[in-house]
């Protein structure tokens, strides 16, 4: 996809971090954007910084957790622009730090709902949009978590979760490439954000409800963040719209924001390499 002037993108999560980021982006080149968060407020302060900049654009309340809110949604869309030919699916949720085996069933349940079937609800309300355009193409927010796991970082849920989301984006964009239309993972390093508080204050009554703020990474485990190899220091929100847009241009499935994750995804690869040397070795 490589032009962008005067056509339509839709940025979900796009209320705050990088989903601000990405709205304001695709504004920056030209596009129409439906900025969509649970939280209207934040949508509505987004779309008015896009308009300030000379961008149009439209706020929507939505919960991606919820078919029939995206379809409503997906509706608004098309009637006030006509159609849809960038879909971003980036809500997502984080919790507090812990082990696996002290997360709660309500816990999986929520990130989950999220960061898994959010994204696929949210792919299939506007993919009748997507294929109507001729032209189309989806950008899935994953995360480094998704490439590599860090057992330092007790952040198993998410983890297992956004692995799930980069295997679906794959697969998706395998059977969507045949109807011209592009599909990619973005998966971010550390990009600066709210999505800690946001996903906790945000959690809905079936999911548990709000959940009281504890840091989300204490002082010892930044240390580790580091001696894992995952990059260092944040990237601005702003920073992310650029590089997406960039890579939506050449139609590249895997999204980085920085250029260090490889060290990560080196070190899972060469740790499967060595398993399977050793399956071989065996006479397997």
């Amino acid at each position: 996809m490589e032009r962008f002037e005067g056509r339509t993108a839709v940025v979900t999560g796009a209320g705050s971090g990088i989903g601000r980021g990405l709205a304001l982006g695709f504004g920056d080149v030209g596009m129409k954007v439906a900025v969509i968060d649970i939280d209207e407020d934040a949508a509505a302060a987004v779309a008015g910084e896009l308009e300030a900049r000379g961008a149009e654009a439209l706020s929507l309340a939505s919960d991606v957790t919820s078919a029939e809110s995206l379809a409503a949604a997906a509706k608004e869309v098309a009637a006030r622009f006509g159609g849809t030919q960038l879909l971003c699916a980036n809500a997502g949720v984080m919790l507090s730090l812990g082990p696996l085996t002290e997360k709660s069933e309500s816990d999986w349940e929520y990130v989950f709902s999220v960061n898994l079937f959010g994204v696929v609800k949210t792919v299939t309300a506007f993919l009748p949009q997507l294929r109507a355009a001729g032209e189309a193409h989806i950008v899935n927010t994953a995360s480094l978590g998704g490439i590599a796991a860090v057992p330092k970082i007790p952040i198993g849920v998410y983890v297992a979760s956004k692995y799930a989301c980069v295997g679906y984006s794959e697969c998706l964009r395998a059977e969507l490439a045949p109807e011209n239309i592009g599909v990619s993972v973005l998966c971010p390093g550390m990009v600066a954000s709210d999505l800690y508080r946001t996903s906790m204050s945000h959690r809905p009554g079936r999911f548990g409800g709000p959940q009281e703020l504890a840091p989300p990474m204490p002082a010892d485990t930044a240390g580790q963040v580091e001696q894992a190899g995952v990059p260092p220091g944040a990237m601005r929100a702003e920073e992310v719209g650029p590089i997406v847009v960039q890579a939506v241009r050449e139609n590249r499935l895997h999204i980085f924001t920085h250029a260090e994750a490889g060290r990560l995804a080196e070190k899972r690869f060469e740790a499967i390499r060595a398993d399977v040397e050793a399956t071989a070795r065996g006479g397997a």
